[in-house]
């Protein structure tokens, strides 16, 4: 073997070496886009539990709080 073939043996080594290291780096961010999208999902059902729940709670806009009569013990 000569020392060019020595070379390319290596390097293609190396070139097979990084891209084991980039699937598995791509498969980790896929993995955890596809969680990141469930917990979104989860958070937008979430929210729109409470927003109708504070819409079927709202009633006729609360009086002035100065108009209120003083605590029994004033």
């Amino acid at each position: 073997m000569s020392n060019s073939d020595d070379i390319l043996r290596q390097r293609l080594t190396e070139l097979e070496v990084k891209l084991t290291f980039i699937d598995d780096a791509v498969h980790e961010l896929a993995t955890a886009d596809a969680d990141q999208s469930l917990r979104i999902a989860a958070l937008e059902r979430s929210l729109r539990e409470l927003r109708g729940e504070l819409s079927s709670m709202r009633v006729a806009p609360a009086e002035d709080p100065h108009n209120e009569p003083p605590p029994p013990h004033y």
